[in-house]
């Protein structure tokens, strides 16, 4: 029988995350098989560009005595860990090993198992504050409390302090907070609201706010609407919800994100029984309802429900496009616009659907970038790892410059800020769901 063939010419196929098993959190184990994909990485190296995860690993083997993963000490395997964020591109665009390649090789996978053994050890103040970005956000989201934060995140001393206390990098971007949430903007529609289906969609859609978007900056959730209602699309919001749970499974709380999914799922199962679709605007939401949740509950139907009634903004449109029923009777061209693709958009393999629905647009020429930002949502405010987002995010910023834009953004608004900190011009980023409003003139 022939042995393993270089590279896989089938679809990549993901292996559910077996978190609930004790021999999960063996670090013998994790060991074992980090040392088994790191020697398969330092073999091909193509994913060297991506993130700071591989330059890292490369570096401690050419270091070695060796110059080969059994001269490095198992202790230093942790730095790779550190610098990987799970952006999942390395599996998605890079990787010729994945499942069902005979190598079996999950990059992302493997570094989350790490990050929860890690997590098991014990966990900085620093991460677990970052992480629970509803108790965040709904203390710096009281008015007064978010006006206080936000200028007090301008001055230079107080950064300073703030860097030396808690290691938040005192040059990073910081989010600013609103004192008036997307939740309190928007009213919930009655469950019996009727839609116009098309396709695979219903024509009436659930909003999940996410945490950055309710608390931080809601402006594109209003953007959202009046583009959907705008194409005969209901707009409602969930009931309540919690945190989606993506940064606590970066952090490799697993527990935490049980307890998310315990709370969101239920909500959002009873929409979809009501006939809503779902959408948010951070693809990292998306993908945790699409991908992560599946994956950590592959037994649970109302998990299995609310993936596939989950939809990226753009997917959505582009899907009623297919359909003819999005209107395509634009008010204002765009020019140019230098559009990032988002990481953990581009890894739920719906094509480049952003810069579909804005091509539409006439007089609008989108320039698309796809390299990663860096940001991450915590990996870019850290202290320790700061200096590696500036420089990743360096390529992104530097096709912008090129390019000379009308607009630009990202659909992870995060990443859009971090590319204007980075550019440092004064220029704004503007949400490509605010770009289309523009466009419409609604």
């Amino acid at each position: 029988m022939a042995g393993p063939r270089e590279g896989n010419l089938e679809a990549p196929t993901r292996h559910p995350i077996d978190w609930r098993n004790p021999g999960f959190y063996s670090e013998e184990a994790l060991f074992h098989e980090m040392e088994r994909v790191f020697d398969i990485c330092h073999g091909c190296r193509r994913c060297v560009s991506l993130c700071q995860a591989f330059p890292t690993l490369f570096d401690l083997v050419d270091a070695s005595e060796t110059m080969e993963v059994d001269g490095v000490k198992k202790s230093d395997y942790w730095q790779v860990v550190d610098h990987c964020y799970l952006c999942d591109l390395c599996y998605m665009t890079k990787c010729p090993y994945v499942p069902p390649h005979a190598w079996n090789l999950d990059f992302p996978h493997l570094m989350l198992r790490a990050k929860a053994v890690h997590y098991q050890k014990g966990s900085k103040l620093r991460d677990e504050i970052l992480t629970s970005t509803d108790l965040m956000g709904k203390f710096c989201g009281i008015p007064v409390v978010a006006q206080t934060v936000n200028a007090v995140n301008k001055i230079g001393v107080a950064r300073k302090a703030l860097e030396a206390v808690a290691g938040i990098h005192s040059e990073a971007w910081l989010p600013e907070y609103s004192p008036k949430s997307m939740r309190s903007r928007f009213k919930q529609l009655d469950p019996a609201t009727p839609g116009e289906p098309a396709g695979r969609t219903t024509g009436k859609v659930a909003l999940f706010a996410t945490c950055y978007m309710n608390r931080n900056e809601p402006g594109p959730g209003e953007d959202l609407v009046a583009v959907f209602e705008h194409n005969g699309i209901a707009v409602t919001i969930a009931e309540k919800e919690r945190c989606c749970g993506m940064p606590k499974l970066e952090l490799g709380d697993f527990e935490s994100v049980k307890k998310a999914k315990e709370a969101n799922i239920p909500v959002l199962a009873k929409l979809v029984g009501q006939g809503w679709d779902l959408t948010a605007l951070i693809p990292s939401c998306v993908l945790m309802f699409k991908q992560e949740l599946p994956l950590m509950f592959p037994d649970d139907p109302d998990v299995l429900k609310v993936k596939n009634a989950f939809f990226d903004p753009f997917e959505y449109l582009m899907l009623r496009h297919k359909e003819g029923r999005l209107k395509t009777e634009f008010k204002t061209p765009l020019g140019k616009v230098a559009y990032h693709a988002a990481c953990h958009q581009r890894v739920q393999n719906i094509g480049p659907k952003t810069k579909e629905c804005l091509s539409l647009v006439p007089g609008t020429e989108v320039d698309i970038i796809e390299r990663c930002s860096g940001h991450d949502g915590t990996y870019a405010v850290k202290k320790e790892f700061h200096q590696y987002a500036m420089k990743i995010v360096k390529p992104v910023v530097n096709r912008v410059n090129q390019a000379e834009p009308a607009h630009y953004g990202s659909d992870c608004a995060m990443a859009g800020h971090h590319i204007a900190h980075a550019r440092n011009d004064g220029s704004v980023p503007e949400h490509p769901i605010t770009l289309m409003r523009k466009a419409y003139g609604v």
